[in-house]
């Protein structure tokens, strides 16, 4: 074989060399920027905020179309921790599970025993060059319960005793609202008659307790027990009608008569000094 006809088939073969790797660079670039809407991407039309409650479960769900042989992975924000990559948790704090099941679009953070720490964005990542993410945002809440009034509600014998609880920052509304006097729950079938109570429920959950023609046995401790909040208390007085400003506004009324009281004194003083 000729020197000019070995050199042509390195030549040749030199150019397959290329053509190969040619047809490989594009088979990679197009896998790694696929025409829109082919490629592994997001559902945006899921949610992207998220709310959970303190010590209850929550999840935290991202939805990939397409995604082919890619991976997808969990990263807090806060401090760029990865938590999971694909069905695999990698995060020493056991609170946290990845979740999916084969077949389908939907991948899980799972947060068990939340805590407030725990709110911030999260960002559900596919293992594309450069990788794509998606973030959502968690907040943590913990519910109050609230006793309009409290601590102290004095009201006259004879009038109703109207108490009204609510309850903020729940996920969902109460399913029971329990009202207790003293250490017994209240029986509003007892032979003593004029309970009654009314619960709305919605993003605030109020439930309004009134009690008729107060007697001083009336009086005590009240407490409201909602069943996914920590409970409240107040303290009611039932008096004699000796300070009526008192039973509609608590202590604070004693406090504003007695200002009165001074100012009265005051003027009398400046009048005699003018006389």
């Amino acid at each position: 074989m000729s020197t000019s006809l070995s050199s042509l088939l390195c030549f040749i073969v030199y150019l397959g060399g290329v053509v190969t790797c040619l047809r490989n660079f594009r088979t990679d670039f197009l896998e790694e920027w696929p025409t829109p809407g082919t490629g592994p991407h997001f559902d945006t039309s899921m949610p992207s905020n998220f709310t959970g409650l303190v010590g209850d479960t929550v999840d935290l769900v991202c939805k990939v179309k397409n995604l082919g042989n890619r991976t997808v992975s969990w990263v807090r924000h806060r401090d760029i921790h990865l938590l999971t990559v694909g069905r695999y948790t990698y995060t020493s704090d056991q609170r946290f599970e990845a979740q999916h099941f084969p077949h389908t679009e939907e991948w899980t953070l799972r947060i068990r025993y939340p805590q407030r720490k725990d709110s911030g964005f999260y960002e559900c990542q596919i293992s594309t060059t450069p990788p794509i993410g998606h973030p959502v945002f968690l907040t943590i809440v913990e519910p109050v319960t609230i006793i309009v009034g409290e601590p102290d509600l004095f009201v006259n014998k004879g009038s109703t005793i109207n108490l009204t609880c609510l309850v903020k920052y729940a996920p969902d509304p109460p399913p029971t609202m329990i009202w207790r006097h003293n250490s017994e729950n209240i029986n509003f079938d007892s032979p003593r008659g004029g309970i009654s109570l009314v619960t709305e429920k919605g993003r605030e959950t109020s439930s309004r307790l009134m009690i008729q023609n107060a007697v001083p046995s009336d009086s005590g401790i009240y407490t409201c027990k909602p069943s996914n909040a920590n409970p409240n208390c107040i303290r009611v007085h039932v008096v004699r009608e000796e300070h009526p400003a008192a039973m509609h506004h608590g202590v604070s009324a004693y406090l504003h008569s007695d200002d009165k009281f001074r100012l009265f004194l005051t003027t009398i003083a400046t009048t005699i000094l003018f006389i």
